[in-house]
């Protein structure tokens, strides 16, 4: 048996290279942020902006729907022009719209800034973790490096809702883009300096074509499975899905056959590349599907206030630090990496399986499933990302590392389709039918309608639609629960004679 850490170790990482890493973990952490930092300032910025139903829906979805759609074609450009020349363009984007959309005077402003921001988010995403193949050569510390990518990763999202409650409180709505300026002066101040460059010696033409291909295979499809848990399997919908298989197909299809493609097919050669991105989608599919419950049930269910529930999520994150470290050492002193993915899937599968013992006043138990979710993602996706980035050829880690983030972002919207969808259709079941017409679509419908009913009647609705709303999250949980502890076979088995590329000199790196 050939344990993956049995690859020729390359020189060791100094202080340089270390400093850098932490410099390149601001802005990761800031982009992840920017997903959830506008939980607690939309009202305020409806109050101030009043844009209509469909612009608030925007303002919301633009960020994630740009980031998600530019991901493989920054990941591409980067390994052309060099990642880090264009880590300081996105940087520089990134922190422009940041100032735009503060002082934005109107919602299209607002739109159009936040667009941006996706814009520079898909460029530096996978610019860090290609930076960071760079930079640490010895496996150990690239394994070190990628674990803290993974939790800071994790830990921004959590962390976004909670800045945006605290900023809004204190400061004016604007002030929550205003926090990006500061990371963003540092990186392009001393980028420069600490980051190496580093591109493609022979990258071929770069593929036009293909820019719009990948966009259109990559947005009807997120853009479908995230409405579906709200308006259910309408037609338009599946629809959307559909068209952007089919594009997904032609995309395909034109890598395959394209001289200088933007997603080398070629990657998908490397021992467990493409298993190892499957996995890492389902633990996204874990990841994210659980937060779909857990933010309502400590907000709705236990009655919560935004600022508190938002606060509250935070215990969670505390073990995230320790998850990627441990199974680190782990993988060091000889545990097989297939046998640390298959546990981290199997700890996500137990944090479900603690969702499904919940009742309706059961707060520290759901902290707990909430805990274990978190650190069994952070455990698979950290050793999936060094196992990716080490079977990647070097010249092409910004197109590996952007397909990575690429299936995380599907995984998190196939979550929400699926595990929404589940609990949902059991809310409605579990809902009597004596219940008021919208009482039976969501629980915060059903506590709005129960607010403006008489007390008794309106405490009765109240507590069944708690109690259908739990019902819901056990039913999805059952079926998250029984899809990670079967992802934990596969892992084990797929990942079991896998072995990491052997490390090569960087083809250039410029002189710093």
């Amino acid at each position: 048996m050939t344990n993956s850490t049995s690859t020729a170790p390359g020189p060791r990482a100094g202080r340089r290279e270390w400093t850098a890493l932490g410099v390149l973990m601001l802005p990761l952490l800031l982009v992840s942020m920017d997903v959830s930092v506008l939980y607690f300032a939309i009202p305020a910025i409806s109050a101030d902006l009043q844009p209509s139903g469909t612009q608030q829906l925007w303002i919301f979805d633009i960020y994630g729907f740009v980031l998600a759609g530019l991901l493989m074609t920054m990941g591409s450009l980067g390994d052309r022009i060099g990642r880090r020349r264009l880590l300081l363009i996105g940087a520089a984007a990134f922190g422009a719209a940041s100032l735009l959309a503060a002082y934005a005077n109107s919602a299209e402003t607002l739109i159009a800034a936040r667009a941006v921001l996706g814009l520079g988010g898909a460029t530096l995403m996978p610019s860090t973790m290609a930076l960071i193949r760079t930079m640490f050569t010895d496996p150990d510390e690239r394994a070190k490096a990628l674990g803290l990518w993974s939790g800071v990763m994790t830990a921004g999202i959590a962390l976004g809702s909670v800045m945006s409650g605290l900023l809004v409180e204190h400061f004016w709505w604007g002030s929550v883009f205003l926090v990006n300026l500061p990371a963003m002066v540092l990186l392009l101040a001393v980028g420069p300096v600490l980051l190496p460059e580093a591109r493609n010696p022979e990258p071929g033409r770069f593929d036009l074509l293909s820019v719009p291909l990948s966009m259109a295979a990559v947005l009807p499809v997120i853009y479908g499975l995230k409405e579906i848990p709200s308006e259910g399997w309408n037609v338009r919908y599946v629809l959307s899905v559909t068209v952007g298989l089919l594009f997904a197909a032609l995309f395909v299809h034109r890598q395959r056959t394209s001289h200088s493609p933007l997603v080398s097919p070629a990657l998908f050669r490397g021992p467990g590349f493409g298993p190892a991105l499957v996995l890492y989608l389902v633990s996204a599919f874990g990841m994210m599907g659980s937060a779909y419950f857990t933010t309502q049930y400590i907000q709705s269910v236990l009655g919560k206030s935004a600022l508190e529930a938002a606060l509250w999520s935070l215990l969670p994150s505390v073990p995230i630090g320790f998850a990627g470290v441990i199974a680190n050492r782990l993988v060091q002193r000889g545990v097989h990496r297939a046998h640390v993915v298959a546990g981290g899937f199997l700890t996500t599968a137990g944090g479900y399986g603690l969702l499904i013992l919940t009742g309706t006043d059961s707060l520290w138990l759901l902290l707990a499933a909430c805990a274990a979710l978190a650190c069994g993602a952070v455990v698979v996706m950290s050793q999936l990302a060094d196992l990716v980035m080490g079977t990647a050829p070097v010249e092409k880690a910004g197109s590996a590392s952007s397909l990575m983030e690429t299936a995380a972002e599907f995984g998190g919207a196939l979550s929400l389709a699926v595990l929404g969808s589940i609990g949902t259709a059991v809310y409605r079941h579990e809902m009597p039918v004596s219940a008021p017409a919208p009482a039976d679509e969501t629980l915060g419908t059903a506590l709005a309608v129960a607010e403006q009913l008489p007390v008794r009647a309106g405490d009765a609705l109240a507590t069944a639609a708690r109690e259908a709303f739990t019902s819901g999250m056990h039913a999805a949980a059952i079926a998250g629960a029984v899809l990670l502890a079967g992802a934990s076979v596969p892992a084990a088995l797929t990942l079991r004679r896998v072995r990491l590329r052997e490390e090569t000199p960087e083809p250039e790196k410029a002189a710093v």
